[in-house]
């Protein structure tokens, strides 16, 4: 076993990161998936949680990448009022190389074969199309689109979470909500974050984006010539003076030591899963006098949205639901000054409290 493999299980078994319930690795020679679903918690209910695709480096970083975003979703779902544990699948490859309707119908055998623990969505290169596929192997899938019974894009709602979550983030610190002349950074306008940036400029929120896709970014000014301007890359967009809100978007890990000493922004609010890179992050934006919006509170529209998709969807129904970030983000903010602890901190007492009690009315 490789050195990488043993610090996976270490993680898996002996650390406070860990504590999953059960972790499937998955494969079909036949369609070339590799994949590996990861189940952290089933005490509030069924795991739900997207389907990554991504071509990571090995296999190993595949299994910790689940591993992290399934433990994720818990305190996600937890957050966000939802009768639902965490969970996370990632496929291992590139999705623009092996993606095939094989491939993903043979993911949604995998998933079926959990019973209904696991329920999926779309993630990092899946789209409504792809959940489409997969549900056709696995009724336990959600984020399909309207014409197969679901919700659809998920990123809408993400979105408006988001933008809410920086609404109760200028409350707190500048005591008004109001976006408007505020400098937003955002770094990603992809799936979510081009809808965020359409949030931002209606509330008349001055914007500077970067993406690595020249597409998107000529999508976004082509749209937008007005009131929003553009960086070469993530390292410039933070050291931009005058930056108000900072919102990370695209993958996880953005802040770390070396771009929170840099940050010129006193908010950090995104829609990316796992942006503290570290424990101890947390505390560095705090001494800095940087105000940390927890991702997984904000960003957590689009799970409300595919959760209810369970139920027979209702968009207004779920946008109610996500508007209420916006309390659930002062409510933390609040508790971080009462404890004396940093937001990401208070988030997470808040989130394991509802998980406790829960296991403990299940006798578990």
């Amino acid at each position: 076993m490789t050195e990488v493999s043993d610090g996976v299980l270490h993680t898996l078994f002996h650390s406070d990161q860990g504590g999953h319930e059960q972790v499937v690795l998955c494969q079909d020679r036949a369609s070339g998936l590799k994949a590996v679903i990861a189940i952290h918690s089933t005490a509030l209910g069924p795991a739900l949680g997207g389907t990554r695709f991504y071509p990571y480096a090995t296999e190993a970083a595949a299994v910790a990448d689940a591993l992290n975003l399934a433990r994720g979703m818990s305190y996600k779902n937890a957050m966000a009022g939802l009768d639902h544990g965490g969970g996370k699948a990632v496929i291992i490859g590139d999705p623009d190389r092996i993606k095939s309707e094989e491939l993903l119908l043979a993911y949604g055998r995998f998933v079926a074969s959990l019973g209904g623990r696991y329920v999926t969505a779309c993630d990092v290169g899946t789209y409504v199309a792809d959940m489409d596929v997969v549900a056709r192997e696995c009724r336990w899938t959600t984020g399909r689109s309207p014409e197969n019974g679901g919700a659809g894009d998920s990123s809408v709602l993400t979105a408006f979470g988001v933008y809410q979550g920086m609404r109760a983030s200028a409350q707190h610190l500048w005591g008004d909500p109001s976006l408007r002349d505020r400098t937003v950074g955002v770094a990603g306008v992809g799936k979510v974050g081009h809808h965020l940036v359409e949030h931002l400029r209606a509330e008349g929120a001055e914007v500077v984006i970067t993406d690595v896709r020249e597409d998107a970014v000529r999508r976004i000014l082509d749209r937008h010539p007005e009131g929003v301007r553009a960086v070469a890359h993530t390292d410039a967009l933070i050291r931009t003076e005058g930056l108000d809100i900072y919102a990370p978007c695209a993958l996880g890990g953005a802040l770390d030591d070396d771009s929170v000493p840099v940050l010129t922004a006193k908010v950090v609010c995104g829609a990316a899963n796992n942006q503290l890179a570290h424990p101890g992050v947390e505390k560095d934006l705090a001494d800095r006098g940087i105000l940390y919006a927890p991702d997984y509170v904000v960003n957590a529209g689009g799970v409300i949205q595919v959760a209810d998709e369970l139920h027979g969807f209702d968009f207004e129904r779920c946008r109610a639901k996500a508007a209420r970030i916006f309390d659930t983000t002062l409510a933390i903010f609040a508790r971080a000054k009462m404890d004396g602890i940093p937001p990401a901190a208070a988030a997470d007492r808040i989130a394991e409290q509802r998980m406790h009690e829960a296991a403990a009315s299940r006798g578990r």
